[in-house]
């Protein structure tokens, strides 16, 4: 019987954390240990070091309930580049409680291709999403509080538009009434709770350069309007210093390892169908002033994560991918292909080539709309037959891709050598990176050529109410903001349903909310929502601590 996930995790015997560090280079004088296994490292180590390492971007096709396996391969990638002889460190998000309980799990690889300790990785770890939350829900507080005891600066509740937030699938608070019970209990107004990895908190974080920086954008958020329509901010509220406390130690990435022992830092984790869906850049940063290769992640597909990664993160960090490896797997193929998920284990060569449109698309927005050498990554499942593999790579080299097979689940780096010598290859090649859209285009033709250039569709219509709100914030200033749509992340469309590679389609924006905090215009469309709910059988049924001890069901 094969092992679990958690079970292969416990097999391996981790490596001290001062010896992971000496393995990245970084010296033990930053090393601030949480444990044997784990620790913070002070932002001090990129005092005098440039970001000169490439950097690998690992994205995907769009997200099926079959699996693709990105951070996987994300993983068995970065031990593989080692294993060859590369200096190379992985930088990924860190899993949030919401679906770590809720639908899928843990969210550390898997199989031979895991990061660890798995347990503490996927919950709590090291604080840094309760400090995220804490100073989210501080600047809540001291907003009602200051409409209670006064009102100062003439705030009309009812224009209150920062959330209190919480890391949990929660949809009972999505829209709630809060301040009831009378005067000496607050000021009764509608509210409701972002998830924490959606809260402009988070978004913040992961954008931010340093502590002074953060400090700064938190000054800069609004939370509501006085009742003569003018923006009211978290400086004005002198709240900012107390919130930027509270996420001092948040702010030092955190060190872990593979099975392997390879160092990776874990650092921010926002969902890329609600956020911008990347780690911090100071952990991105970070690998590559210590590292030859940095591999990072984005989100979900390549038209939410790495969309985001390219047109938000890479932007406002000032750095560039060397390559990108686009993740698919043959049952997500057939699944874009028409193929139930109860027949995945049938062999159905027409499925995959069907599904490949999918796939296609999102490589082809790579090379042609950013100017990047991609390799395609073809993560192996036992049910693939020789004939399915074969027919992606065959389709793969038809739009001039590479598709290299990998099994980072069964292998971990023995399997995925190749995958790395083809990523090395490609980070060679000459880039003729562009964006998706200037920042001196309107607010509304970031979001039209995004829908046109990178989901192909044929536009996108903003609905009225949207619209007067963009024009608001354009009179406020912030109309050359880059754009962060959220969407369903099942789709190139805003319907969940329309898989593979769908054409002639509209996306529509009922909403757009302003995150001038983080620097960007969030456009929310279908029916996208910021705090999930959870599903008729959440994964908390499963996860359990045993007579033991050991924590069992987190896969």
């Amino acid at each position: 019987m094969a092992l679990s996930d958690i079970e292969i995790a416990h097999s391996v015997a981790p490596k001290n954390i001062y010896e992971v560090a000496n393995a990245a280079g970084i010296d033990e004088k930053y090393v601030i240990p949480y444990g044997r296994y784990k620790a913070k490292i002070d932002t001090a180590v990129l005092n005098g070091k440039q970001p000169n390492g490439k950097l690998i971007l690992v994205t995907a096709l769009t997200p099926t309930p079959a699996g693709e396996g990105k951070t996987t391969v994300s993983i068995g990638l970065v031990d593989a580049l080692r294993r060859v002889g590369k200096k190379a460190v992985a930088a990924l998000r860190e899993p949030s409680l919401g679906p770590v309980f809720g639908l899928k799990g843990g969210a550390t690889g898997g199989g031979r291709s895991q990061i660890i300790p798995m347990e503490d990785i996927n919950l709590h770890f090291n604080g840094d999403f309760h400090a995220v939350t804490s100073a989210n829900n501080l600047l809540a507080a001291v907003v009602d509080n200051h409409i209670r005891k006064g009102n100062e600066l003439n705030i009309d509740p009812a224009t209150v538009c920062f959330k209190r937030c919480l890391d949990m699938d929660d949809r009972q608070l999505r829209f709630i009434v809060s301040g009831l019970g009378g005067a000496a209990h607050g000021v009764p107004r509608e509210d409701g709770f972002d998830i924490t990895a959606a809260s402009e908190i988070m978004a913040i974080w992961c954008l931010s350069k340093d502590i002074w920086d953060l400090k700064r954008r938190f000054s800069q958020i609004i939370v509501g309007y006085t009742f003569d329509k003018q923006p009211v901010t978290a400086g004005q509220l002198n709240v900012h210093g107390a919130m930027a406390v509270l996420m001092k130690e948040a702010m030092y990435p955190n060190l872990v390892q593979t099975l392997e022992g390879t160092p990776v830092l874990v650092h921010g984790g926002p969902f890329a169908n609600i956020a911008h869906g990347c780690n911090t850049i100071i952990a991105t940063k970070t690998a590559m002033s210590i590292a030859d290769y940095a591999v990072t992640e984005a989100g979900f597909g390549a038209d939410l994560g790495a969309e985001k990664f390219l047109d938000i993160k890479c932007r406002m960090a000032g750095i560039v991918p060397s390559a990108v490896v686009m993740v698919a797997s043959v049952r997500a193929l057939k699944m874009h292909g028409g193929v139930a998920k109860v027949d995945l284990g049938k062999e159905d060569v027409g499925a995959v080539e069907k599904g490949f449109k999918n796939l296609e698309r999102h490589l082809r927005n790579i090379t042609e709309v950013y100017g990047l050498p991609v390799v395609a990554a073809l993560n192996v499942f036992g049910s693939d037959t020789e004939a399915e593999k074969q027919a992606v790579i065959r389709l793969c080299r038809g739009v001039g891709v590479d598709c290299v097979p990998a099994d980072v689940w069964g292998k971990g780096s023995a399997g995925t050598v190749e995958l790395a010598e083809k990523v090395i290859e490609a980070a060679k090649a000459p880039s003729a990176f562009d964006y998706a859209y200037p920042l001196t285009d309107s607010v509304e033709e970031k979001i039209e050529k995004i829908v046109t250039r990178v989901y192909r569709g044929k536009g996108a219509e903003i609905l009225k109410p949207a619209a007067a709100k963009l024009e608001r914030f354009k009179e406020m200033g912030y109309g050359d903001c880059p754009v962060c749509i959220a969407k369903t992340q099942y789709s190139f469309s805003d319907d969940p349903k329309k898989t593979g590679a769908p054409e002639d389609f509209t996306v529509t924006v009922r909403d757009v909310r302003l995150s001038a905090g983080a620097g960007f215009i969030v456009a929310l469309t279908g029916d996208i929502i910021t705090m999930p709910g959870l599903p008729k059988h959440p994964q908390s049924e499963v996860i359990d601590i045993d007579e033991n001890g050991n924590i069992v069901g987190l896969e």
